[in-house]
């Protein structure tokens, strides 16, 4: 089994609704992101995945978060924008667009300081 990591950055804006928390107030976060990926055959090239076509999807991903306050888009009308729900969506959409079926997302962290962060792990 191999497995990649590229790591890559946003900033944006959220409100959690924990009683009496500071986290209750508007606030933001420059989140790092780490994405992994898995599978058990290189290509010819001897490589897993190119990791410019990896760090090219998930900059698109970046984008639809980026310098926005979360709680206003439609990907977290459902489920709050905190760091769990951040990673659960980014490694579903990179999953979305993986266009090789033997190649799998199989966790995406997403701090929210230096010393905090939530990992959303996937079943393959």
């Amino acid at each position: 089994m191999f497995e990649l990591k590229i790591v890559t950055d946003f900033a944006a804006a959220h409100q959690l609704a924990l009683e009496g928390r500071k986290c209750e107030n508007l606030h933001g976060h420059n989140w790092k992101v780490e994405v992994y990926l898995r599978g058990e055959k290189l290509d010819q090239s001897g490589v897993l995945m190119d990791f410019g076509v990896i760090k090219k999807q998930v900059a698109e991903i970046m984008d639809t978060i980026d310098h926005r306050f979360l709680n206003e888009l439609p990907i977290f009308k459902d489920n709050p924008p905190s760091s769990e729900n951040i990673a659960f969506y980014i490694a579903n959409e990179l999953q979305e667009r993986m266009s090789d079926p033997s190649i799998h997302v199989s966790r995406v962290a997403a701090w929210e300081s230096n010393d905090a962060c939530a990992t959303y792990i996937r079943d393959s």
